[in-house]
């Protein structure tokens, strides 16, 4: 469920069809100025997301210019490209350097291209210092995309401040169990500042007290099949990740919270909000 930093050569971290979370697909891509890569994913509708740099994509008929802005994901919101199913986009870097995420969600159904903006992006913030789970959370995909999307939700997470918890109070959502609950496969790629902050993420299953624990590093990359997964930073360091989630049966995400810790819903300030912006 944990894959280390790695240089993956701008291949699939987690290809199509994969074992333990098929929903999923998720690259990072790596270019310098005047470089280009084609993406196109078979069975999935994809989002393309500078974490740094700047753009130029071509998907079909249509061109997108200058996408992202930002210099690092620690200042400046956001931007990217929906491509739908099966379709071909080209991305041309713009800028000295250019990382991109390319997020996929297996879906069967194809709508049209579009692009977000900056002055797109849907943001929450909630929780609170004294609560340890104040947080940032930037929707790219969210409720409210600038398009038709299947079944694809791209948001960043931040955690405000130095250190504290994220996915808190523990849930899952590994079964399509309507209403309380649906099944949406998950991926995180985590960075932190400074970069050689650390934190840890827990996974556990339904029906047993003890998960695992994973060293979670700068550009970790965490699969979640199953199970309950909260995650923390530790005190000093921010902590930041890209997040991906594929439903199966529908978008919106209803998140199932474990009974012995539902009752801090009730706690964290704001968070509430942040679970309705998921639907």
């Amino acid at each position: 469920m944990h894959i280390p930093h790695h240089d993956n050569h701008n291949k699939p971290i987690v290809d199509r069809k994969d074992s333990r979370v098929p929903l999923c697909f998720f690259n990072i891509v790596k270019l310098k100025k005047g470089e280009a890569f084609n993406s196109q994913v078979e069975g999935y509708e994809t989002c393309l997301v500078p974490a740094t740099g700047s753009i130029d994509v071509s998907v079909g008929d249509e061109t997108y210019e200058q996408v992202g802005k930002r210099l690092h994901i620690w200042e400046g919101d956001p931007e990217g490209c929906y491509v739908p199913v099966g379709v071909a986009a080209t991305m041309r870097c713009i800028s000295d350097e250019a990382e991109v995420f390319v997020a996929g969600a297996k879906h069967d159904e194809v709508y049209e291209p579009f692009v977000v903006r900056a002055n797109d992006i849907d943001p929450v913030q909630y929780g609170s210092d004294d609560t340890k789970t104040h947080r940032k959370i930037k929707h790219i995909l969210g409720q409210n995309p600038g398009g038709q999307v299947g079944r694809l939700l791209v948001s960043e997470l931040f955690t405000v401040g130095a250190g504290g918890w994220s996915g808190f109070p523990p849930h899952k959502h590994d079964t399509d169990h309507l209403p309380s609950e649906t099944r949406h496969d998950e991926v995180y790629n985590f960075r932190f500042n400074p970069e050689h902050g650390f934190g840890a993420q827990f996974l556990t299953k339904e029906g047993e007290d003890y998960g695992d624990v994973y060293h979670i590093r700068n550009s970790s990359t965490i699969l979640l099949e199953k199970g309950y997964h909260p995650c923390v930073a530790a005190p000093g360091y921010e902590m930041y990740y890209f997040t991906i989630l594929a439903g199966l049966s529908q978008r919106p995400l209803i998140q199932n919270f474990h009974s012995d810790h539902a009752y801090q819903l009730e706690t964290i300030p704001g968070i509430k909000d942040m679970i309705n912006k998921f639907k």
